[in-house]
C-alpha cells in the first residue's frame, strides 16, 4: 500500500468470516470482515460492508434489539443489491431470501402492540439462521477480479 502498511489477506479473512457466521458466532464474523473492509477500495468496500451489516443485524437478533436489526438488514441489503448474484464466490440469492424473510419476521413483531421477547427467538430459532455458502463454479473467485 502507498502508506507502507501491508493489506491482510483477503481470503484468510473472507472465509474465516463466512465460518464465524455460518457457526452463529455473528459479531465474530463481522470483525473478521471488518479486517480487510478498512483496507478495502472500489465496490469491495461496499460489498463487505453489506456483508458485516447482515452479521451485525443477526447479532442484533441473537440479543433481542430488533430494531437495530431491521435498520441493519435494510441498510445491508441495499448495498448488497447492485452486485452479481454470485459476486466474491458466494452463493448470496439463498441469503438475501432468508435476510428478507428474517427482516420480516422481526418488524411484524416490532409492530406487535407489546412484542413477546420469547416470540422472536421461536420464531427466527436457531436452525433457521441462514448460512453463507461458496458458489461451486471456480469462474467467481475468490477474491474477484477487482482490485480490493
Amino acid at each position: 500500500m502507498a502508506d507502507g502498511t501491508e493489506r491482510p489477506d483477503f481470503v484468510t479473512h473472507f472465509l474465516k468470516g463466512i465460518e464465524r457466521f455460518n457457526n452463529r458466532k455473528f459479531w465474530d464474523a463481522h470483525e473478521e470482515w471488518e479486517e480487510i473492509w478498512l483496507h478495502a477500495s472500489s465496490e469491495m468496500h461496499q460489498f463487505l460492508q453489506g456483508l458485516i451489516q447482515i452479521a451485525a443485524a443477526y447479532h442484533h437478533v441473537q440479543r433481542g434489539t430488533l430494531r437495530g436489526a431491521v435498520r441493519l438488514f435494510d441498510a445491508a441489503l441495499a448495498r448488497l443489491e447492485p452486485f452479481p448474484p454470485q459476486y466474491c464466490g458466494l452463493d448470496r440469492p439463498p441469503l438475501v431470501e432468508t435476510c428478507l424473510r428474517h427482516r420480516q419476521l422481526v418488524a411484524e413483531l416490532l409492530q406487535a402492540s407489546a412484542p413477546d421477547q420469547t416470540s422472536w427467538s421461536e420464531r427466527i430459532a436457531e436452525g433457521s439462521f441462514p448460512s453463507i455458502r461458496l458458489h461451486e463454479d471456480p469462474s467467481f473467485p475468490v477474491p474477484p477480479r477487482v482490485d480490493w
